[in-house]
């Protein structure tokens, strides 16, 4: 039964967060599906060429925290992307034990291209919908990004 169906009744946080949690899969299902497929850059490695692109050079450490994965796994991710040119790893400027990792023009590139292709599928559909559907779209994503942020 979805939230709408349920609204009123004690358990309308669960049935909304199973609804949402249902939506959302199969919205990021279909919107992987849309990347080109002459991208070898995998969907972990595309988070952490957009967490650099959106914070800026970060430790293998903070990489690994920001995405919620084990160091040793982090480390794996950046070392591929090094190899193919879409980040660039130097040492720490204070603490040369410490390797900082940044976005090259390569990842950069690979990023934004990506990004392109799945918005201009994203924006296909929403202009099947009407203005009152996107109106309650564009009053949801900034609480769904914050939801996802959240600890």
């Amino acid at each position: 039964m979805t939230y709408a169906k349920q609204m009123g009744t004690p358990d309308d946080s669960a049935a909304l967060a199973a609804d949402l949690r249902s939506a959302v899969m199969w919205l990021r299902r279909r919107l992987a599906s849309e990347r080109h497929p002459d991208n070898e850059v995998s969907i972990p490695a595309m988070a952490v060429l957009a967490a650099l692109n959106r914070h800026g050079e970060m430790t293998l450490g903070e990489l690994a925290a920001w995405e919620r994965v084990q160091p040793p796994s982090m480390t794996r991710t950046v070392n591929c992307l090094e190899k193919d040119g879409h980040v660039v790893r130097n040492a720490h400027p204070t603490d040369g034990r410490i390797a900082v990792v940044s976005l090259s023009d390569s990842g950069r590139g690979v990023l934004l291209a990506d990004r392109e292709r799945r918005d201009a599928w994203l924006a296909s559909r929403l202009g099947d919908l009407t203005s009152d559907e996107r109106e309650a779209l564009h009053r949801a994503a900034p609480i769904l990004q914050r939801l996802a942020q959240e600890d």
